[in-house]
């Protein structure tokens, strides 16, 4: 799951550099928000990622025990 958040995070990385280069930034502003644009929506996906899968894990945990028990 770690290796497809990065993947889209460098996707956003490249359509940013893209689009401030197209709006005439020079190139150290351009390196700059790409890389902080990288960083926030990587850091912030994959700490969505990380609480949906310990969310999927904790109800099929309480299912599990559920079931045990009947």
């Amino acid at each position: 799951m770690n290796k497809i958040v990065l993947q889209i995070g460098l996707l956003i990385f490249s359509v940013s550099i893209i689009y401030y280069s197209s709006r005439n930034i020079p190139l150290e502003d351009i390196l700059l928000r790409s890389i902080i644009i990288f960083f926030a929506f990587t850091l912030l996906t994959g700490l969505i990622v990380l609480m949906f899968m310990k969310s999927i894990n904790k109800v099929s945990f309480e299912k599990n025990k559920e079931t045990n028990l009947h």
